[in-house]
């Protein structure tokens, strides 16, 4: 399996690259050290490591890596404005920070900015105010809605799809620069399949399972 990094990444590990190598030339063995230990994080931190995802129509992935700190229902009221099964994801700093699709589905929603704070990811708040992006994706069990949220530290998500693009479960979709937050909304007759506490892995771990009743 080749070793890959997230593109996003490519900035920070060049900067931090060439000071280090600017600090050694120059004999700034202190300022060398420092930089050549941000270099290797940001190589640590950009990995994006491949992941093989069971096929399973009936099954929502988790689309984060991370603990789960919130499994809820809750309005969604950006873009379904309707109740659903919210289930929150923290990352931090050492956490995979590529983010997956849960279901074979289609983006149909523009692809949501909405600037704010830069609140803790923990916080409850943190999913309504701070800076995020939406993303409506409808599969074969309806609509869901997956929500990036940048966090205290992190300050940018990128989502890389637009409207009209066919994703498949567990294919890369974005990235969240550094310790963040996402939420999934999920249909109410979604079976849990996780529990507070729990540490999920994008694309590996099911958060839920859906029948064929919908």
């Amino acid at each position: 399996m080749m070793f890959q990094f997230a593109k996003e990444g490519d900035p920070f590990i060049l900067v931090f690259a060439s000071l280090t190598i600017i600090s050694y030339i120059f004999r700034m063995h202190w300022l060398m050290a420092v930089c050549l230990i941000f270099t290797l994080f940001m190589f640590y931190f950009f990995r994006d490591p491949d992941r093989i995802t069971p096929q399973d129509r009936n099954a929502f992935y988790s689309p984060a890596d991370g603990k789960i700190i919130v499994i809820t229902e809750a309005k969604e009221d950006e873009i379904l404005r309707e109740n659903r099964l919210k289930i929150s994801i923290f990352m931090s700093p050492m956490n995979v920070h590529v983010n997956r699709a849960p279901c074979d589905g289609v983006v149909r929603e523009v692809v949501k900015y909405y600037p704010g704070k830069f609140l803790s990811a923990f916080k409850d708040d943190a999913s309504i105010v701070n800076e995020h992006i939406s993303m409506l994706l409808e599969g074969g069990h309806g609509k869901i809605v997956v929500k990036q949220i940048a966090g205290f530290v992190a300050r940018r998500a990128v989502c890389r799809v637009k409207p009209g693009d066919n994703l498949k479960q567990g294919e890369r979709y974005g990235i969240i620069k550094f310790s963040s937050r996402l939420d999934v909304f999920l249909p109410l007759n979604t079976e849990v399949k996780v529990k507070l506490g729990d540490k999920v892995k994008a694309g590996e771990t099911i958060l839920g399972i859906i029948g064929n009743n919908l």
